[in-house]
């Protein structure tokens, strides 16, 4: 029988987070810290999306899982993104062909809408109240953006999805009340939802099958030299038969080889007051939009009747001076007629991003899985990696191979240099972007 997590009312601010996820949150119990001595088949590190999507889908297998959170269930990147729906991964399946070969790309292109279809699917089968809406936009400033989207729209018709509409100007107006856009795609296997909500019902669900979850309990250290793998926190230790580890970008530096292949960027986002009858005049349809820039606004509405707007990253993770500063440029002049809107929250999350800009599943060692590094891409990525990970923990490993083989490449500069060095790239692309070459 399906169980059903649902029910939505306003709640008080959300593990502190001062986010408008959290102050829309659904009502979930605080869980218990860790304290004394536990065992679990499997015990994963971290109450994010690869963490909660790994648990639950070993908990549906009927594996004794025990999660452990530093914090609370989805107060990462997770609960704080700007909760679109985008297929594949942060690179486009043809430059990953160029960088792999036919063979690997062919393998992620058959993957790479397996992570939205696991949230529709858990979305139905427990009543996950989160908003769900399917659509979603990528638009172009420039007519060299609309030509990069428009093969965009070939390449996922050449791996079976072939229902992405490329629109022109004029056709755009009916999804995006902007005059910005040249142009733009519309792949209806997108869509938008409030992450937080999504995962505390995937955390509801995975309690409802026997799994255990406890926040507050920061991961101190890894012990590995025994037959099991032992973790440690301030109040307690769990000895596990597998561990994996899902930190990403809030890892810290408990496994110092994971970390230093991730560096943590911070996205800001904002969302601004009700605009009543005005938000579903700027965005008709309902689309999350995103743009082709290679530092890219994203925007779309929410339930009641805000813009949620985002962008802006910062290497290194640091948080700007002024959230509201660093995007409401890029608001104003999507939506001119938003030039004195109040904005009700403001705020940055942090996410992994690697070299490569794809996400980095493997082991450490016989009993140690890893995820992390979903480089921007996680909100889908994470669910078909979860997936991936439950299958290699159940001995099935062909999927998760095809992740786990490909190479990692250090960023240039280490630890010190690499945001320093990452930002002078940035800011070459975003000036090429500017001038339309």
């Amino acid at each position: 029988m399906d169980m059903v997590v649902q029910g939505r009312r306003p709640s008080a601010r959300y593990a502190g987070m001062p986010t408008w996820y959290a102050a829309s949150a659904n009502p979930a119990p605080q869980r218990p810290v860790l304290q004394g001595a536990h065992h679990a088949t499997v015990c994963v590190i971290g109450a994010g999306f690869t963490g909660l999507s790994v648990a639950l889908e070993l908990a549906e297998r009927g594996v004794d899982v025990i999660v452990l959170e530093s914090e609370r269930v989805g107060w990462g990147a997770s609960g704080r993104n700007g909760g679109q729906l985008i297929n594949g991964y942060s690179r486009g399946l043809d430059v990953l062909e160029a960088r792999h070969g036919p063979d690997v790309a062919r393998e992620l292109g058959k993957v790479a809408l397996e992570g939205a279809d696991i949230i529709r699917q858990r979305v139905a089968k427990y009543g996950i109240a989160c908003d769900l809406v399917d659509g979603g936009l990528g638009v172009a400033l420039t007519a060299k953006q609309m030509r990069g989207l428009e093969e965009e729209a070939k390449v996922w018709a050449a791996h079976g999805h072939g229902d992405v509409q490329v629109l022109d100007r004029a056709a755009l107006r009916a999804h995006v009340r902007s005059d910005r856009y040249v142009g733009g795609i519309l792949d209806p296997l997108r869509g938008h939802f409030h992450p937080l909500n999504y995962l505390l019902g995937e955390a509801a669900a995975f309690e409802a099958l026997g799994g255990r979850l406890f926040e507050y309990s920061r991961v101190l250290t890894i012990d590995d030299s025994g037959p099991q793998p032992r973790v440690t926190t301030a109040q307690g230790v769990v000895t596990a038969q597998t561990l994996v580890v899902c930190g990403n970008a809030y890892l810290g530096k408990t496994q110092p080889k994971l970390f230093g292949q991730i560096m943590p960027v911070s996205s800001q986002v904002v969302t601004t007051e009700p605009l009543g009858d005005l938000a579903a005049q700027l965005l008709p349809s309902n689309a999350c939009v995103e743009d082709a820039n290679y530092i890219l606004d994203y925007f779309r509405r929410t339930a009641d009747g805000r813009l949620l707007y985002g962008g802006g990253i910062v290497y290194g993770g640091q948080d700007p001076a002024s959230v509201e500063a660093k995007i409401r440029p890029g608001l104003v002049k999507t939506f001119p007629q938003l030039q004195d809107v109040k904005l009700d929250f403001a705020w940055s999350g942090t996410f992994a991003m690697t070299l490569s800009r794809m996400p980095q599943i493997g082991r450490l060692s016989p009993s140690i899985y890893y995820s992390h590094g979903d480089s921007g891409h996680g909100v889908t990525t994470t669910q078909l990696l979860g997936r991936l990970l439950a299958e290699a923990i159940g001995g099935q490993h062909a999927r998760f191979d095809v992740f786990a083989d490909l190479p990692h490449p250090p960023f240039p500069g280490g630890q010190r240099f690499r945001a320093p060095l990452s930002t002078l790239g940035s800011l070459w692309y975003t000036l090429r972007d500017r001038l339309g070459v």
